[in-house]
Order: structure tokens, then sequence, then C-alpha cells
């Protein structure tokens, strides 16, 4: 398990592509409203509140970037999509944000596409799927709350979503997550030593 992400550090928030810092490499989070992103990094990092969490849908409303290291490589909190307490016009901005970000900006080596379990590849997930696809970084699915689960649904799900991805043509990794149990966080690092390390995937 890697260190690194234990010392993560907070840099600075951004709200457009030109507003980025200078980056060598950084993954992004992005999930629905509520999916657990916020927790799960939280969790991969061993640090309860580096990125903000709340019950209000909609309350990351900026790219927010931590640095992993000191030599600029970040995890990027990326604003929620889906159902937002927010104005139309606030929601039609963090979409254009992200949308220029996840096909334009060229450190970005992967995303991590966060989903509650129970409630996996919903309309808005397509939509960010569509968007991910459209530039080069690579995919992976982080099914949070795991715990809600028994093992045997639990299991039936990753593959039902790995299945589904498959049909699509989507190529992506996918693990099953759990930040109240801390379940799934050395596969969660492995992923990100690949992407920002370099680091030999064996999952």
């Amino acid at each position: 398990m890697n260190e690194a992400y234990f010392s993560a550090a907070f840099v600075q928030s951004a709200d457009a592509l030109p507003r980025c810092p200078e980056s060598i490499k950084e993954v992004a989070f992005a999930g629905r409203s509520n999916a657990g992103k916020s927790s799960a990094i939280n969790t991969i990092t061993r640090q309860k509140k580096l990125a903000r969490t709340s019950k209000t849908p909609g309350r990351t409303q900026l790219l927010n970037y931590f640095a992993v290291g000191n030599d600029k490589r970040f995890i990027v909190d990326l604003p929620g999509y889906g159902f937002a307490e927010v104005s139309k016009a606030k929601k039609k901005a963090w979409q254009a944000a992200m949308q220029q970000y996840l096909t334009r900006r060229e450190p970005l080596v992967g995303v991590v596409l966060v989903m509650d379990i129970r409630r996996p590849l919903t309309d808005s997930d397509w939509q960010m799927i569509e968007i991910q696809q459209q530039g080069d970084a690579g995919l992976h699915v982080l099914l949070t709350k795991g715990d809600k689960l028994a093992r045997g649904p639990r299991i039936q799900t990753v593959h039902k979503v790995q299945e589904t991805l498959a049909e699509a043509g989507v190529e992506a990794t996918i693990q099953d997550f759990s930040s109240l149990k801390a379940q799934g966080v050395s596969d969660a690092h492995a992923i990100l030593d690949a992407w920002l390390f370099g680091s030999k995937l064996d999952l």
C-alpha cells in the first residue's frame, strides 16, 4: 500500500481548465452526487476531512486538487453530477467545465468513476462515460457502499457492471469498495499507482 496517498494535501480549486495547476500526472474522481466520491477519497488517503463530504447533493462545485507527493502529481475531486440542489445555470456551467477538463486536460491519465453499488450505471453515469471515452484517460469503476450488500449480490453486481460495459465497448477496470469498512483500498491504490507512478497493475 502506497503511503504517499496518506500525506495528500489540498492545493487549490479551479473553476475552469486554464486555472488548473501545473501537473505531471493526475487522476480525477467523478461521480453522481451522493455516490460516496468524497468519502472514497478520504478513505483512500486515510484522511477524514481531505475531501468535503455532505448530505446535500452538489456540495463539490469546483475541481479540487490534492497533491500526492511533492512532484506535481494530483488526485482531483470533480463536481458531482446528476441530481443537485443548484440552479440550472450552475449545473450547466459545471457540465461544460467537466467536459472540457475530461477531454482536453493533457496530464489527466485516469478517471475513477464512483457509483453507488445499489444503483450503478444510471443515465447520468452513462453520460459521464460518454464524455470520458472522448478523451485518452483510462477508466476505473469504483462501486461504493459495498457494505450495503451481502457478498453474493455484491459480486454479482460487479460482474454485471463489467459485462454491461464490455458489451458497450467500454474498456475499464472495476471493483467494489466500502468507505465505512475501508474495503477495497489496496485495489484502489494499485490503480492509482499504475496511473500516477507507472507501477505494474496486478489486480
